[in-house]
């Protein structure tokens, strides 16, 4: 069957919709995502009118002065867009072709790689970390395994350093270095309970360079990218720079003065910074129309056949989180979808996909000073918008699966909005 293939144009104004579709990829080291075919056209008008309306409200929530957004719904049409303007207060439309960081999609490759190396013998998924990663004997009951699914009982580096990396944004960070903020945590036991834990990915990380001899860099080039004919995917070099040599959505970091008001209308921009801040937890890039078709094959599991476990025995993300909300695999699975979401100096980004149905939605704001989760309630928003799409003649709609509503995912981003709109 078809799957998402569009190289992204740019869009007018940043509000005209867009449709993208071709063939499948195609070669010796190909993958072919085994969905729905994706109907030709654009949704219809009035669903893509819901769309943008909750985009342009999440952009004002947080302070994105542009997004870019994705939105397949195989039965009904597409709609590719880039929203808003490059700059607070205007000049520049942002364009669908423009690459942004992909945040923590990239827990999910670095996972996709393990299992890959698993399947050829090289590891064994119930291998320790210490096995690879020298200087942390405390770790020897944590396996690979644990490290992907969020299992690992270690803490996060990310909140302990946020002023640093705002303040050197071109520093380049030893992996094991970040990875100890974490470490000196208070642990929990391996395997009893999901921790967001992005040192893990970076031990995950480090393991895999030393089983294989290979950079991560390489591995997903080699292994992702690709395979998956995605042409602006990867993992840059740890040299500070923007996140591609072509056309870029510019990055900014809200931050709260003294007595917490936000800096919405000048935020500090972040588009220029080093990768290893992020690493194989957070540091990949990509482009809209490749995080859409990574959705897919992470959700289907096209690129770890041999892991057909991979999301078989999820667990709760948190005692206050929904029952459908999981963590297992280096992904989320939210209702019928997979995919991951997070933050990095100036992305909001989240994809998911629907591996029965084949709905995908991708999306990246502009502005990282707020709650990470706005960028996965913008995401479901959307999906939820995007599964009741009128079908196309000859096409039905199906059931969609989603636990929520539309209204949900809005009202809990304007709860958390840290800007406001400009009075009238």
């Amino acid at each position: 069957m078809r799957s998402l293939r569009s190289r992204g144009v740019a869009v007018a104004a940043g509000l005209v919709t867009l449709v993208a579709l071709l063939s499948g990829c195609s070669g010796r080291d190909s993958v072919e995502i085994d969905l729905p075919p994706q109907v030709e056209g654009a949704l219809p008008d009035e669903t893509a009118q819901q769309l943008e309306a909750a985009v342009t409200s999440a952009m004002t929530a947080t302070g994105s002065s542009g997004a870019i957004v994705g939105v397949w719904a195989p039965w009904s049409g597409s709609w590719v867009a880039g929203l808003g303007t490059q700059r607070p207060g205007g000049g520049g439309a942002v364009d669908t072709d423009m690459a942004f960081r992909a945040a923590d999609v990239t827990r999910a490759m670095t996972c996709d790689v393990m299992f890959q190396v698993a399947a050829e013998g090289t590891i064994e998924l119930d291998d320790s970390v210490t096995e690879y990663v020298n200087g942390f004997p405390d770790l020897e009951n944590v396996t690979l395994r644990q490290l992907c699914d969020g299992t690992g009982g270690i803490g996060a580096y990310t909140p302990q350093l946020q002023s640093q990396f705002f303040s050197n944004l071109e520093r380049q960070w030893d992996p094991r270095e970040l990875a100890g903020y974490g470490l000196g945590q208070d642990r929990i036991e391996p395997g009893t309970a999901y921790r967001d834990s992005d040192s893990g990915y970076l031990l995950l990380g480090s393991a895999l360079e030393r089983a294989t001899g290979t950079s991560m860099r390489e591995l997903l080039r080699e292994r992702i990218a690709e395979p998956l004919d995605l042409a602006v995917t990867g993992l840059p070099a740890r040299t500070a720079a923007p996140p591609s040599d072509g056309p870029v959505l510019p990055g900014y970091w809200s931050t709260p003065d003294a007595e917490g008001a936000w800096n919405c209308t000048e935020p500090p921009e972040v588009t220029k910074m080093s990768a290893s801040i992020g690493g194989a937890d957070s540091g990949a890039v990509t482009d809209i129309t490749d995080l859409g078709r990574y959705a897919q094959a992470l959700a289907t599991g096209a690129l770890t056949p041999d892991a057909s476990d991979r999301f078989e025995a999820p667990l709760p993300v948190a005692p206050d989180q929904p029952t459908w909300f999981t963590a297992a695999g280096g992904a989320y699975q939210a209702g019928a979808l997979i995919g991951q979401y997070g933050a990095i100096p100036g992305y909001l980004t989240a994809a998911f996909a629907d591996p029965r149905t084949g709905m995908t939605v991708a999306v990246v704001l502009n502005n990282s000073g707020a709650n990470p989760s706005i960028g996965v309630w913008l995401a479901w928003e959307l999906a939820a918008i995007a599964s009741k799409a009128p079908a196309m003649e000859g096409e039905t709609v199906p059931e969609a699966g989603l636990p929520w509503t539309a209204q949900e995912q809005h009202d809990a981003i304007l709860a958390n909005a840290i800007c406001q709109p400009p009075a009238e």
